[in-house]
């Protein structure tokens, strides 16, 4: 008596679905609630997941508790301001040290030029357009990328 088959022989199947175009982090750093909502609205169009904070004190709480693809930092907050938060970032999570952004109104401040060039920073000066900010995004993360991608190499 022949068997019967009850499957048919497995295929494999793949589906190309395209490259997911998940959200990536984004942590901003601003006292400024106004401020901060205009820019959490344009980095949601932009498909960023964003997650803020009123102080380098809180932002250190979000970057112990999570990662992120990039920081935008303002220079002048109360309770840690942006040069005491990068330093203390750098100490915990040096990786992201390389995807910050910073952003400051005191344009002309010796001890905020000073500390963006010792780190080779970025920075936004207040006010700002969006196409700016998107330009920035997108250097910084190439630059981090390239940085990451030669660490791996060697």
């Amino acid at each position: 008596m022949a068997q019967k088959k009850w499957f048919a022989p497995i295929e494999e199947k793949t589906h190309d679905i395209g490259e997911l175009d998940l959200p990536k982090k984004c942590l901003v750093l601003d006292d400024d609630e106004d401020f901060v909502r205009v820019m959490t609205d344009f980095l949601q169009t932009q498909n960023w997941q964003v997650h803020t904070a009123k102080s380098g004190v809180e932002g250190l709480k979000k970057i112990m508790a999570d990662d992120f693809d990039l920081v935008i930092c303002d220079m002048v907050m109360p309770n840690l301001p942006g040069d005491m938060f990068y330093l203390a970032v750098e100490r915990t999570r040096p990786r992201l040290c390389r995807r910050f952004i910073f952003m400051t109104g005191h344009k002309g401040d010796p001890k905020i030029d000073a500390f963006i060039r010792r780190v080779g920073g970025l920075m936004l000066w207040k006010p700002f357009q969006m196409h700016e900010l998107q330009m920035a995004i997108q250097s910084v993360l190439r630059k981090a990328t390239r940085m990451e991608e030669s660490e791996q190499t060697n």
